[in-house]
């Protein structure tokens, strides 16, 4: 696997994590809604719309991801699909369509699952001498 900017990395755990955690609150508020404790409608459109900005930055760092060093495609697609499930989920939420808004939570949950997972697997880059901006020598030597 090719070595990514730490930046990046550092931000994608965070974005994974925070999101899978949030798809989690998700559920446990849709549990308790639905089981007659109806304030908490509120929280969970107020979580959703948590979910929808973390997923827009794992996306916008996927783009990181492939045009840094790193060059990995896959995250960019798999985050894109992630973005446009959501985008559906928050519309069948909103339109009271819970056929399809329940199953379909479940599987942002797993596919946040999965980045999260496979976002501490990433390679951060090593700082190098070069990288600090001092002269290096054929031998890798500082000069």
């Amino acid at each position: 696997m090719k070595e990514a900017h730490r930046t990046a990395v550092v931000v994608m755990r965070a974005a994974t994590t925070l999101g899978f955690l949030t798809t989690l609150v998700l559920a446990a508020l849709a549990g308790l809604f639905t089981t007659g404790d109806v304030d908490l409608l509120a929280w969970h459109s107020t979580f959703a719309t948590l979910l929808a900005v973390l997923v827009l930055i794992q996306l916008g760092d996927s783009v990181a991801l492939w045009r840094g060093g790193a060059r990995l495609r896959w995250p960019l697609g798999a985050n894109a699909l992630v973005v446009v499930m959501v985008v559906v989920q928050m519309g069948l939420g909103d339109s009271r369509i819970l056929s399809g808004h329940m199953p379909l939570g479940m599987a942002i949950c797993a596919a946040e699952a999965v980045l999260a997972h496979w976002s501490f697997g990433l390679r951060t880059a090593r700082r190098t001498t070069a990288a600090r901006g001092e002269a290096v020598s054929a031998r890798g030597e500082a000069v």
